[in-house]
């Protein structure tokens, strides 16, 4: 063939010349890989939507139910007695008791694990920061109950020189105030939450770290900050958007824990100015101690402190993407 003849056949084709993938060629066609794809996502969102519609909408008819009969304000009455006739019940003691113990987890277990996190990911060297993974990861998967009888047999009998050392340093606020007795209080429970919700936080929290960007964190040491600086600099402001979901994620299991809490506590429905008192009450605990001997309408009224439960802990994730969508920054 000459030059002439291949000067009119045109150039050779190139990669821009390949044929158009089908989706382009048509217009809409698209595979059938991605159309069954799309269709088992989609379902899957919308299956969950149905299956929290159906939880919130089974709980408002059965909550609905137990406060038509109840007697006693629902949200102020410092008295369970729901089996009773008339049934008188209120929550006020144990959504103090929810909120409380979980408060003191959170303020426990979230700086410890941060710098439990920090500490695997930028400071521990290799051959010690992997075990170390591996067992915050093997506390996760500890039962509940286990926590409960340890906390039972072994926290509540040495807590009592933490709980006096306490009282002499703070009782005068009246909060940490001690009269002796057994440490089966609040504060107890939000140290045993704060055990509880630790491994997940730390997990989260330090693959967050380990995520920073690099270039940053060599940066920052060329420009001659120290460890520290570089982790205040580069590693936590990109980090957390990770550490609120992480502390939301123990929040949620510190909010509706059942047996350990169940296991601990001296149920009581009073409300002390001193968070070393024994006493006080859970959402969660209150079921599971109740449900058994609840006839109908006391099996409604803890339906209902449910439902206000399941609100409680919707009201939390809420709260906790707003906070990360103000971050968006961070969220890359």
């Amino acid at each position: 063939m000459d030059i002439t003849s291949a000067t009119a056949a045109g150039p050779p084709p190139g990669p821009d010349s390949a044929p158009a993938p089908a989706e382009q060629r048509g217009g809409t066609t698209t595979r059938i890989g991605d159309r069954i794809f799309l269709g088992l996502s989609r379902g899957s969102g919308i299956l969950l939507l149905a299956i929290m519609a159906a939880i919130a909408v089974f709980l408002t008819i059965r909550a609905a139910s137990a406060l038509s009969h109840n007697e006693g304000n629902f949200f102020t009455t410092f008295e369970w007695r729901a089996n009773s006739t008339p049934p008188v019940f209120g929550i006020a003691v144990l959504a103090f008791g929810t909120v409380v113990s979980s408060v003191i987890a959170m303020a426990i277990a979230v700086p410890v694990a941060i710098g439990i996190a920090l500490f695997i990911s930028h400071y521990a060297p290799r051959r010690l920061a992997t075990p170390l993974s591996y067992v915050i990861d093997l506390l996760a998967a500890v039962p509940s109950i286990v926590y409960g009888l340890w906390g039972a047999l072994f926290l509540v009998p040495h807590l009592g020189g933490l709980y006096s050392w306490l009282d002499d340093y703070f009782g005068w606020t009246g909060v940490f105030e001690y009269h002796d007795g057994a440490a089966r209080s609040l504060f107890t429970i939000g140290i045993l939450l704060a055990i509880m919700i630790l491994p997940i936080v730390t997990s989260v929290s330090r693959e967050v770290f380990l995520q920073a960007p690099k270039m940053h964190e060599e940066a920052a040491l060329a420009l001659g900050a120290t460890r520290w600086e570089v982790i205040r600099t580069a590693v936590l402001p990109f980090g957390r958007s990770g550490v609120i979901s992480a502390s939301m994620l123990g929040l949620g299991r510190a909010l509706g824990e059942t047996m350990a809490v169940a296991t601990v506590l001296s149920p009581s429905f009073e409300i002390g100015t001193s968070l070393l008192d024994p006493g006080g009450g859970t959402f969660a605990q209150n079921i599971a101690s109740s449900f058994k001997e609840s006839g109908e309408i006391g099996k409604d009224a803890l339906i209902a402190s449910g439902l206000v439960l399941f609100v409680l802990t919707l009201l939390v994730n809420g709260a906790a993407r707003l906070i990360i969508a103000r971050r968006k920054e961070y969220t890359a």
